[in-house]
């Protein structure tokens, strides 16, 4: 047994017999021999004022009385933890991974609770932006359970709104909503803060992703109440971004387009450029939906944008939302010659990302060649879609794209791949 995981009585006799220290030398007024005797025995649970007297006389850290692990031990780790959030916030997520799994494979982790939940947080962080959403969901799922009931109230919300992220994305969206909804709508219903918004906010676009929108737009007010009361920039963020894309999902452009001027607003209040050049990322692909004759409007603010390159975690996905709205843009535009220029910029990233990324650019890349006139690369581009949304669980997005599929087919005078694909976007809704 290691130090770290044996009793305390276990460690003070080990401590004082690596010192040559008997019981009766540990005596002091308010510590009698036969106290730590019951103490070493584990027949007395031994208060934090004691251990740290005792400590003092066996010339140890209370640090390793209490958990197993020395002083010098646990600097390691907390040096280890700073080196891994610096790797995540770097947008080195696989070194990331690395290091955070390395850490919790230490035995002296396990008996320092709010490190090792750290770690692991932060590992379940790493595999997200990896793309390895089954063993985040696993690992997130693990601490939620295992630590709920000592988790602040804020925490477990921020913890649910990445488990719930994580199984929305994988298009699991049955477990996404119901994981959310289980805080939301508890019996226990927790106080509105900051992370509770950003969880209803994920609660929200589940909701419009699989199609409840009768059960969204009913939420959508209480989370824009409760956003509003709070009135907070970063409530009201996440609040008007999820209605943006609820209203987009209903069909109501000019509804989407005032959220997303909302959102913008209360973004620039914090006075972060940085910040608000990533919100105008993100809403720059429902802006470009809502009203498409907007396009060189966002067009021209995500070419200023590129000027700030992103740091951070998300940095890197970041770059590449804005490479995609770009794309987007212009072929809207009906540039597909400058379409293609923004397409070369993440084509060497292609093989690198998570499948359902992979085949976002693919079909970006099949609709850009359908433009330029090039049938064969467009028809390539898009069976690499097909094969992906044929294993893809069946939802709104995945429906959209195949619709886009079949489209883009039609257009290049491939008729029967063309009705096979709008056969399969009925299939996905249900039809």
């Amino acid at each position: 047994m290691s130090t770290a995981t044996a009793p305390v009585g276990q460690r003070i006799r080990t401590a004082r017999r690596q010192r040559g220290i008997s019981q009766a030398e540990l005596a002091h007024p308010e510590l009698s021999d036969s106290y730590v005797s019951l103490i070493e025995s584990g027949k007395r649970t031994a208060p934090p004022a004691v251990l740290e007297l005792l400590a003092g006389k066996l010339e140890c850290s209370l640090s390793y009385l209490v958990s197993g692990v020395t002083a010098e031990q646990r600097e390691e780790l907390e040096l280890g933890l700073r080196r891994a959030r610096q790797a995540l916030d770097g947008d080195r997520a696989a070194e990331a991974r690395t290091r955070y799994a390395a850490l919790l494979a230490e035995d002296a982790v396990a008996s320092l609770p709010h490190l090792r939940q750290e770690a692991e947080l932060g590992l379940a962080g790493a595999l997200r932006a990896c793309g390895e959403l089954d063993e985040a969901i696993t690992l997130l799922a693990g601490v939620r359970h295992r630590d709920a009931a000592q988790m602040p109230a804020e925490l477990y919300a921020s913890v649910t709104r990445a488990l719930s992220e994580c199984h929305r994305r994988q298009g699991d969206l049955a477990a996404a909503v119901r994981v959310a909804e289980e805080v939301l709508d508890g019996a226990a219903r927790p106080a509105w803060s900051e992370e509770h918004v950003r969880l209803a906010a994920e609660l929200l676009l589940s909701y419009a992703e699989r199609g409840d929108l009768l059960r969204g737009c009913q939420f959508r007010g209480e989370l824009l109440a409760a956003a509003g009361r709070l009135g907070t920039p970063a409530a009201l963020v996440a609040a008007h971004r999820a209605a943006a894309v609820l209203a987009v999902e209903s069909g109501h452009g000019e509804e989407a387009l005032a959220h997303v001027e909302r959102a913008l607003a209360a973004q620039s209040e914090l006075g972060d450029p940085p910040g608000l050049n990533r919100l105008r990322v993100a809403c720059a692909g429902i802006a470009l939906s809502a009203r498409p004759a907007d396009a060189g409007r966002w067009r021209r603010l995500l070419i200023a944008a590129r000027a700030e390159p992103a740091a951070g975690p998300a940095g890197a996905a970041e770059a590449l939302d804005r490479t995609m709205n770009l794309i987007r843009a212009e072929l809207l535009l009906g540039s597909p010659e400058a379409a293609e220029g923004h397409l070369a910029a993440v084509r060497d990233q292609i093989e690198h990302l998570p499948r359902d990324r992979q085949a976002e650019i693919r079909l970006l890349a099949g609709q850009t060649m359908a433009g330029l006139g090039r049938r064969r690369e467009a028809v390539r581009e898009l069976a690499a879609v097909a094969a992906w949304l044929r294993e893809a669980p069946s939802t709104r997005r995945t429906s959209r794209s195949w619709l886009a599929v079949a489209r883009i087919l039609q257009e290049v005078e491939e008729p029967g791949d063309s009705v096979a694909a709008y056969q399969r976007a009925l299939t996905c809704m249900g039809l």
